[in-house]
């Protein structure tokens, strides 16, 4: 049953992203220039994400996370305590963002054009991931990020 819900969950969230203009490249690109040809448009899409969101954490809450169990039976997450702001974060996030304003496109939606981008979104994909190992790499002999947060 969990493979098939999380195949529905996945179809539904890539279906999400594709009508709210999330794999728009351009829509998302005129988001982030806010001093140019900024379209607001997208804090809709982000706003729908964020208020389910917001509901399903004070269900979860509610249900009791140390030992409770999720929708589908699972165990619930153990609320972390985050690691403080730092250069490491800093600069990721900064190189995340460059690289989603150069691109117009983030982790999820980039999964979700693949079938219709074309090469550049394979390319995306591809220096994605590369990223991903280099930080892996860089990061040896490190404590393990957030499984969460990255």
């Amino acid at each position: 049953m969990r493979p098939v819900a999380a195949f529905l969950i996945g179809g539904l969230f890539g279906l999400g992203l594709l009508i709210g203009g999330m794999t728009d490249t351009d829509r998302v690109q005129n988001w982030l220039d806010i001093f140019g040809a900024w379209d607001p448009t997208l804090a809709f899409v982000m706003g729908g994400a964020i208020l389910p969101m917001a509901v399903a954490w004070r269900v979860a809450a509610a249900r009791g996370r140390a030992g409770g169990a999720a929708a589908l039976g699972g165990p619930l997450p153990e609320p972390r305590d985050y690691r403080p702001i730092d250069r490491d974060l800093v600069t990721g996030s900064a190189l995340f963002g460059v690289g989603w304003a150069l691109v117009g496109l983030c982790p999820g939606p980039s999964v979700a054009v693949l079938g219709f981008g074309g090469w550049p979104a394979w390319l995306f994909l591809a220096a994605m991931a590369a990223g991903m190992a280099g930080a892996r790499f860089l990061r040896r002999g490190l404590p393990d990020p957030d499984p969460v947060c990255g």
